[in-house]
């Protein structure tokens, strides 16, 4: 037996309307045509899948049989069905994001908040991108967006830019370090530094300033929330290498004062890596969009 959607629709539709000439008319074909393949699928059965004699037109046992099944599956794909064409149409999708910036929340939050209002059908989460490879999640399809201020040469992936920011230095007003215009390398050999729970690599203070001069601090104490770092750095108790929006968006306040790191100051620009084929998805355009503005608002205070 070879049934197709169309024989299960032809149930349905002649149980709902009760005769075949209501039925037809429901699935837009004339009577006769709905009668020819009405016997074709009962001498597919081999059996009658209606009482002929009865008013309105009843199925048989075997019709019923043939009815639950279409109640079960027709359901299912008019459910898929819309699915793909709500893709098509960009309404709907995944957005599963995973960060290689633990400060990123920050400014994250805000704009899924907003997002959301947009996108509502989206599927939306985030993982913190420091206990796994982000970017080979990326490339498997385990995710489909990765922050990162680190961009590679990868086949498929496209870095899109995001915003400049410029990592700073934070310490209490009374700390002696305070009084200077800017902050070099050698100034934290004798400090305790706060930082985030991540790779040295993927730190802004080692990266651009510590290691490359060579540089090690007297102690490094992993701090998870950043208003812990700046309640920690406004009582005294050591020094910490935020970026300028976490500042801006915290406060420096009166307990703390915020230095450029060298002379020349420090920028480092923050990217969206996406698969190629999903750069021209509206909702992901959207998200960019967005994810470069917030930060910029953090930025400018």
């Amino acid at each position: 037996m070879h049934l197709e959607l169309r024989h299960l629709r032809t149930i349905r539709a002649i149980h709902e309307a009760g005769g075949l000439a209501r039925a037809a008319d429901l699935l837009n074909m004339t009577q006769s045509a709905l009668s020819h393949q009405v016997k074709g699928l009962e001498e597919q059965v081999g059996m009658e899948l209606f009482v002929r004699r009865s008013k309105p037109l009843k199925l048989s046992a075997a019709g019923m049989k043939l009815l639950r099944l279409a109640e079960r599956v027709l359901p299912e794909i008019a459910a898929t069905e819309e699915e793909f064409r709500a893709l098509h149409e960009g309404k709907s999708g995944r957005l599963h994001i995973a960060m290689e910036c633990h400060a990123c929340f920050d400014w994250l939050l805000p704009v899924l908040r907003d997002f959301r209002k947009t996108w509502p059908e989206i599927d939306v989460d985030i993982r913190a991108g420091l206990s796994f490879g982000a970017l080979p999640a990326l490339v498997r399809e385990e995710v489909d967006l990765v922050i990162s201020s680190d961009p590679e040469d990868i086949d498929g992936v496209t870095f899109l830019p995001l915003f400049d920011y410029a990592p700073a230095f934070i310490a209490a007003k009374s700390h002696p370090l305070a009084q200077k215009p800017f902050i070099e390398a050698e100034d934290l050999r004798d400090q305790l530094l706060f930082t985030y729970p991540m790779d040295r690599s993927r730190l802004d203070v080692f990266k651009e300033l510590l290691t490359p001069a060579r540089v090690e601090p007297r102690a490094v104490r992993q701090v998870e929330l950043t208003a812990v770092i700046l309640m920690l750095v406004a009582s005294g108790r050591g020094v910490a290498v935020l970026p300028d929006w976490v500042v801006r968006q915290e406060g420096a306040g009166e307990d703390l004062v915020a230095l450029p790191l060298t002379e020349t100051g420090v920028t480092r620009r923050m990217y969206a890596a996406v698969r190629d084929e999903d750069t021209a998805k509206p909702f992901m355009a959207h998200f960019i969009r967005q994810a470069r503005t917030q930060p910029v608002k953090l930025q400018r205070g």
